[in-house]
């Protein structure tokens, strides 16, 4: 039997909470939040599943529930979580070069993005707050079963 971790992946939620962010992320044993999260966002995650998330840049220095980042590892997978903009403008590039891990989660720009260079993944979930930008909000399912990746991006009402 193969173990499945199934993660729910958010971002720049800037305090709202979308009703739907709860059925899109149903059954995931995991939410991992990539920063700008806002007032009562952890909380309101926390009926979900179990709750990791990093400091955005519009988040406050002193809340000890969002450190810089975060490195965890699931069914031998290394993940690292950070919002992206400790390196100014985030890309793929600037990330893989930067964190040696094989899923990289970050926010931020607030685009979705799924991209695997030389069997590393780079994720944004989108933002799952306010529309901004013209983009439609999304979050992620990351699905790791025997130490292979899956990423699927889900998109929200606007």
């Amino acid at each position: 039997m193969s173990d499945e971790y199934v993660i729910g992946l958010i971002s720049d939620t800037h305090g709202l909470l979308r009703p739907d962010v709860h059925t899109a992320l149903a059954g995931v044993g995991l939410i991992l939040h990539a920063g700008d999260v806002g007032d009562g966002i952890l909380d309101e995650l926390e009926l979900i599943a179990p709750v990791r998330a990093v400091r955005g840049n519009t988040d406050p220095i002193d809340d000890p529930r969002l450190p810089d980042a975060i490195e965890v590892e699931l069914g031998g997978v290394r993940i690292h979580v950070s919002h992206g903009h400790e390196t100014g403008s985030p890309t793929p590039v600037k990330l893989l070069a930067r964190y040696n891990a094989d899923v990289i989660v970050y926010g931020h720009t607030h685009k979705q993005l799924i991209v695997e260079s030389g069997g590393q993944w780079v994720v944004n979930p989108g933002a799952a707050g306010a529309r901004r930008f013209d983009l439609l909000p999304s979050v992620g399912r990351l699905i790791i079963r025997d130490t292979l990746v899956t990423i699927e991006l889900i998109e929200l009402a606007g």
